[in-house]
């Protein structure tokens, strides 16, 4: 028992390390681990992941394969950045690559609508194309997840990381009152998109203060959730975070089809 107890303790910074920024060995050293698949018009319901800073999107693998056996279509991007792999482009620059691509693949594949899961960064995204790149024309709903909506002290580490500005960077768009936070804040969110903030107290890198949304009046597209003992990235992977996700996926999908009329969704198969 003692030895047991000793084991624990010793992997326990691990651990914690682990559910707050990611597998090293996963997510950061890996290879691109996520299969390319072109099934984007095949289901009902499609969904966007876009990750968070200085992550890669291997961070989605456990999310989209629930997603799938769930019955979604899903991309995610390589959203480049340092060594062409890791997610440090501004977010402005990633919110307009990302509303050209999904263009692309719109035509390409015949989907019209579809929702987005941001993590962290990756929620910034979502609400910069949807609120200044045209993506309210295609987007049902938003979840993000410990997503720093007013920004957050931690992303000085980004900063520094990023050689205080040596190389170039988002880190500084998540930093509070930065042009982009204060930008999001003073646009409104459109009104027929549902926007969930899923947040953790237990998160060290986007403390929840960070990530909670403060809906102005009218504004009841706007919610949050709290998942209990989850950190920053196991929000990814967590199952509890994933019901939340399933469940607002879902009425997000119910809602849009009701609105769209049978002529529309009628035809189609359900949501999930």
């Amino acid at each position: 028992m003692a030895l047991g107890s000793r084991l624990s303790a010793l992997f326990r910074p691990y651990s914690t390390l682990r559910d707050q920024l990611g597998s090293v060995r996963r997510v950061y050293l890996a290879g691109d681990r996520i299969r390319r698949r072109d099934d984007m018009g095949s289901h009902a319901e499609l969904v966007l992941l876009l990750h968070g800073f200085f992550q890669t999107r291997n961070i989605w693998e456990v999310m989209e394969d629930r997603l799938r056996f769930d019955g979604f279509s899903v991309m995610s991007f390589n959203l480049g950045g340092l060594l062409w792999k890791y997610n440090t482009h501004p977010v402005d620059e990633i919110a307009a690559r990302t509303a050209d691509k999904i263009e692309a693949l719109a035509q390409k594949h015949r989907f019209d609508r579809f929702h987005i899961v941001g993590h962290s960064k990756g929620g910034l995204i979502a609400r910069r194309y949807v609120q200044n790149y045209g993506g309210h024309h295609r987007v049902k709903s938003v979840v993000t997840l410990g997503t720093p909506h007013h920004g957050t002290a931690t992303a000085w580490l980004g900063v520094a990381l990023m050689g205080f500005g040596a190389l170039r960077s988002s880190a500084g768009d998540l930093l509070p009152r930065s042009n982009l936070i204060r930008n999001l804040g003073r646009d409104t969110f459109d009104p027929a998109i549902p926007l969930t903030s899923v947040y953790s107290r237990a998160d060290l890198v986007c403390p929840w203060w960070c990530s909670v949304l403060q809906p102005r009046p009218g504004e009841t597209q706007l919610s949050n959730v709290h998942v209990p003992g989850v950190g920053h990235s196991q929000l990814v992977w967590d199952p509890a975070v994933y019901r939340v996700v399933r469940e607002r996926l879902g009425a997000a999908a119910a809602a849009w089809n009701e609105r769209a009329g049978p002529d529309i969704a009628g035809g189609e198969a359900r949501p999930p």
